[in-house]
């Protein structure tokens, strides 16, 4: 990445700004497992309501990074209350619900300016526990956050039947 980024503070106002960047990280997901995902424009659709829930609740903390004008990654944070029955989350831990990094920017360090900006932001809330899912087959993912010193704590496994045949034929 030749132009210098810069990594802000965003609000609600910039979650339209954000659609290119979330299709490259939902394409790239498709591209790392054999998992079937939601296409792309419902995946988007899902995905902005969600982010605007989540402001409009109070509970959303975003990071833009830009170079010049043009954003080229996001981390989204969604702040969740109360106890786990399994990990020390209460009484208040982080999200990392997204961290989406331009397909040409990717390796130029974009991740982890943006995720300097979260861990800033939570050491200012007295540092709650942060949680991230990364899509499994991600392998450069874990290993990001590895480095930054997460740690596996639980598998999600789905399962995806056929199509049932209708019972009325």
């Amino acid at each position: 990445m030749q132009q210098d980024v810069t990594v802000a503070q965003a609000g609600v106002e910039a979650v339209d700004e954000l659609r290119l960047l979330f299709l490259a990280l939902h394409r790239h997901h498709r591209s790392v497992t054999d998992l079937p995902l939601v296409a792309d424009d419902e995946a988007w659709r899902a995905r902005r309501a969600t982010y605007l829930a989540w402001f409009a609740e109070g509970r959303a903390l975003l990071f833009v990074a830009s170079a010049g004008e043009a954003p080229v990654g996001y981390a989204l944070v969604v702040w969740h209350e109360g106890a786990d029955d399994t990990f020390p989350l209460a009484p208040r831990y982080a999200e990392l619900y997204t961290l989406s990094v331009a397909e040409g920017a990717r390796g130029a360090g974009v991740g982890g300016r943006l995720l300097d900006a979260v861990d800033e932001a939570l050491a200012g809330e007295g540092d709650p526990p942060l949680v991230i899912a990364v899509t499994a087959g991600n392998t450069d993912a874990l290993r990001f956050y590895a480095r930054r010193g997460l740690v596996p704590g639980e598998v999600l496994l789905y399962r995806f039947r056929a199509a049932r045949a209708d019972p009325g034929t």
